[in-house]
């Protein structure tokens, strides 16, 4: 899928590098308002990073750059219980969701700083929400950063939580559940 020259694909093991790098300069750039630097040290790679399971199950899409054929956006969701979270996050629940009775999980939406307020979140947001349909989900929800609460407020998603996860640094960082309905 193509919008406006970026190309929309399935991530694959080849772009974890590509991912984490991708992730970080968003965090430390797009964030760096809403969260303190501690915070931040303390959140990228375990509650902000990549979780390989969703990129394993095919449902974490990237968006690459026409004129550099780099990694610009990312974002994805989940059939599993995990709400957010890289790989070594804090509560890994990797059990199966029933789409009948669970929300599909919305996860680790990150747009380069170079490439923000271009369309891109919305892209991935909305590719998420189609493929989670797909599969039969009619409900959404996501552990939001504080920076993307007034776009997904936009999208029709409202709050329902607000968790302070402790970091392994002794912060904690504010993540706000988000919930939405796909009817």
């Amino acid at each position: 899928m193509e919008f406006s020259g970026f190309k929309l694909r399935l991530a694959t093991p080849a772009d974890l590098s590509a991912l984490h790098a991708l992730i970080e300069a968003s965090v430390r750039s797009l964030q760096a308002n809403d969260y303190t630097p501690s915070q931040i040290e303390g959140a990228l790679g375990t509650v902000l990073g990549v979780d390989t399971q969703l990129i394993a199950d095919q449902t974490y899409f990237v968006a690459e750059s026409p004129e550099r054929n780099r990694l610009v956006a990312c974002g994805g969701w989940s059939k599993r219980k995990t709400l957010f979270g890289s790989d070594r996050g804090p509560g890994r629940e990797p059990e199966l969701l029933n789409p009948a009775t669970d929300a599909a999980k919305v996860r680790a939406i990150f747009v380069h700083p170079d490439f923000a307020r271009q369309g891109l979140g919305s892209l991935i947001l909305s590719t998420v929400e189609d493929a989670a349909r797909a599969a039969g989900f009619r409900r959404f929800e996501m552990g939001s950063t504080l920076t993307g609460v007034p776009l997904y407020t936009l999208k029709g998603y409202v709050e329902a939580e607000r968790i302070a996860v402790p970091l392994w640094n002794g912060d904690a960082l504010p993540i706000v559940k988000m919930v939405k309905s796909a009817e």
